[in-house]
């Protein structure tokens, strides 16, 4: 069983990639965006999709096997050794701006597909050394409120209008980007704001747990400041900005258009796995530890990435996910593709 693990090594080609593009200059500073938007997405135009679900003697096997969290763990570390490299290395004077820009994205696409990814992973986890190692992850985009809001938001109120992380639709991406990123910001506060009066205490308190992620982050960024310097620091934000968009792309893409039915009594239908969209495409789901196997996910949340199944009535994506967050980049072309499956997805209701 531990052989089967090993495939879930594949995300470590990125950071190989990734070290080559921090450490040397040229073409080579795009390798790791060539590899995830150029590669990837071509290869899974050509890999059919894989259905295949494990037997339950094997998912017994596999959810017991701690192989599959060391593999997690590994990449808290990675992502931490390659931040700080990016952060010393970006200091070189004899960098072309086309050279600074390739890195700046590579550690911001280690950001997004990683340092929030696994992030989301370790955060359903319910032991407080895998939750500080979420927490630790999402520091690397400046986007700890997360841990909040999808826990306690997003899992909650996942496909209906309530939740600021459900792409509705005809709704383009960009405009999806401001509107997720602000209101799920202001309801991580409201979540956490709503804990404190829970307990009797006051909101601006030390316990507030979004007031704490505020200073931590603060303190990380001015730490790089005095470290490193302005321009340092500046090109670590902009690789944040990068990170925290790929996830709300992602985010985009797996729920939009879905929506829960509305009950009489104002509650919604309970989450079920036709309220994601879906994606078996084998690359994508490796690299991404099974996040692609979203509908699962949601319908049980507590499920360990290696255990995620597929569900014959989970509306599946066009493409992986490189493939189709490429997609959502062309809002005309993504509406064309899309309505029509919600439309097919309306007729068999």
């Amino acid at each position: 069983m531990q052989v089967r693990a090993f495939k879930y090594l594949s995300p470590s080609i990125i950071y190989v990639l990734a070290w080559l593009a921090l450490t040397d200059y040229g073409w080579i500073t795009w390798a790791p965006m060539m590899y995830a938007w150029v590669l990837m997405p071509l290869a899974e135009i050509f890999i059919s999709p894989n259905k295949k679900n494990l037997t339950e003697a094997e998912e017994e096997l596999v959810k017991k096997d701690r192989l599959y969290d060391w593999l997690l763990y590994i990449i808290v570390i990675l992502q931490f050794v390659t931040l700080y490299i990016f952060l010393t290395t970006m200091k070189a004077d004899n960098l072309l701006w086309w050279e600074t820009a390739g890195r700046i994205c590579s550690m911001g696409l280690l950001c997004g597909t990683f340092g929030i990814n696994v992030a989301h992973e370790l955060g359903h986890r319910v032991n407080k050394p895998e939750q500080f190692m979420a927490k630790a992850l999402l520091l690397t985009s400046l986007y700890m409120h997360f841990f909040i809001e999808h826990n306690k938001g997003h899992h909650k109120n996942v496909a209906t209008p309530e939740d600021p992380s459900s792409a509705r639709l005809n709704e383009p991406v960009f405009i999806f980007y401001f509107r997720t990123v602000i209101f799920s910001y202001i309801s991580a506060w409201k979540i956490a704001n709503a804990e404190m009066k829970k307990k009797g205490l006051p909101v601006l308190h030390w316990k507030n747990e979004m007031l704490q992620v505020q200073i931590i982050q603060f303190l990380f960024v001015a730490a790089i400041v005095l470290l490193f310097g302005w321009m340092i620091a500046l090109y670590f934000l902009i690789a944040a900005t990068i990170g925290f968009l790929l996830l709300e792309t992602v985010n985009y893409i797996e729920h939009y258009g879905l929506q829960r039915k509305q009950r009489e009594d104002g509650n919604y239908e309970r989450t079920m796995p036709h309220h994601s969209w879906n994606s078996n495409h084998i690359l994508g789901r490796l690299m991404l530890f099974e996040l692609s196997r979203h509908s699962d996910h949601h319908y049980l949340a507590s499920r360990k990435y290696q255990v995620l199944q597929h569900h014959d009535d989970a509306p599946q994506l066009p493409t992986g996910y490189p493939g189709s967050m490429i997609l959502a980049m062309l809002p005309p072309l993504w509406f064309y593709v899309m309505n029509k499956k919600i439309r097919q997805l309306q007729s068999q209701s």
